[in-house]
């Protein structure tokens, strides 16, 4: 079974200190983040954008760092 990643938070402190990020956030300079996929391979979370019909891989973040995870409920 496949989860689709909803919002992904990067940090320690989830509320005063952690970066959030969400499928259809608007970022960097009007793209909208499109896909949060996870990377088996190596533990690593990966963020596209995407603008107009250019889907661009954005930022990536390692098994190393806090992350908390918000998986999409509604398939």
């Amino acid at each position: 079974m496949s989860s689709i990643i909803r919002k992904i938070s990067i940090g320690s402190d989830y509320k005063t200190d952690a970066m959030h990020y969400s499928i259809g956030q608007s970022v960097y300079g009007g793209h909208i983040i499109s896909h949060i996929l996870s990377d088996n391979e190596d533990n690593s979370y990966n963020i596209f954008i995407k603008k107009q019909d250019e889907i661009l891989p954005w930022k990536k973040f390692n098994s190393n760092m806090a992350i908390s995870v918000e998986y999409d409920l509604e398939y």
